[in-house]
């Protein structure tokens, strides 16, 4: 697990400098790596972006869904047809008040409204959506993003 740990805190990582860290040698993360990807416990490697120092205009919105289980099914076949959609980034089976969350992108509040109501809303066995925009980004991935440092000089005033 040590190596699972430290690829989700830098992927970067190499196998030189995880070996280093772990105490095992070159070839043992090499093979232990290899064999988390072909068993899939590494999914797959992704940088964290902070789109507002990126300049790049995007919206992230949660949308809580409520849906009507399909017989034989269960939420699997309404999940992946709403999983298909590229604007959807991320999608969960939930307990509680609702049952499928989806993290969804989009260049503008428009967009992802319009992705809401003619995409989302639409599927056969989806009964409500609830819509949560954004507004600022703390947190993700264990990383804070902090905000830029203010000035702490005192004023003189003469």
């Amino acid at each position: 697990m040590d190596i699972l740990e430290l690829l989700k805190q830098d992927a970067r990582l190499t196998a030189q400098e995880l070996a280093v860290m772990t105490g095992k040698t070159v070839e043992e993360v090499e093979r232990v790596i290899k064999q988390y990807e072909q068993d899939k416990v590494i999914a797959g490697y992704s940088a964290v972006i902070n789109w507002e120092k990126a300049k790049d205009d995007i919206v992230i919105a949660f949308i809580e869904i409520r849906v009507a289980p399909e017989r034989d099914r269960g939420f699997e076949e309404i999940a992946k047809r709403i999983y298909s959609y590229k604007q959807v980034k991320t999608c969960y089976l939930m307990s509680g008040s609702f049952d499928i969350a989806a993290i969804v992108e989009g260049k503008d509040l428009k967009e992802v409204a319009l992705f809401v109501t003619q995409k989302l809303s639409t599927i056969s066995g989806v009964t409500s959506t609830s819509t949560h925009f954004v507004l600022k980004k703390y947190k993700e991935n264990e990383l804070v993003f902090e905000e830029e440092e203010k000035d702490q000089r005192e004023a003189i005033v003469l």
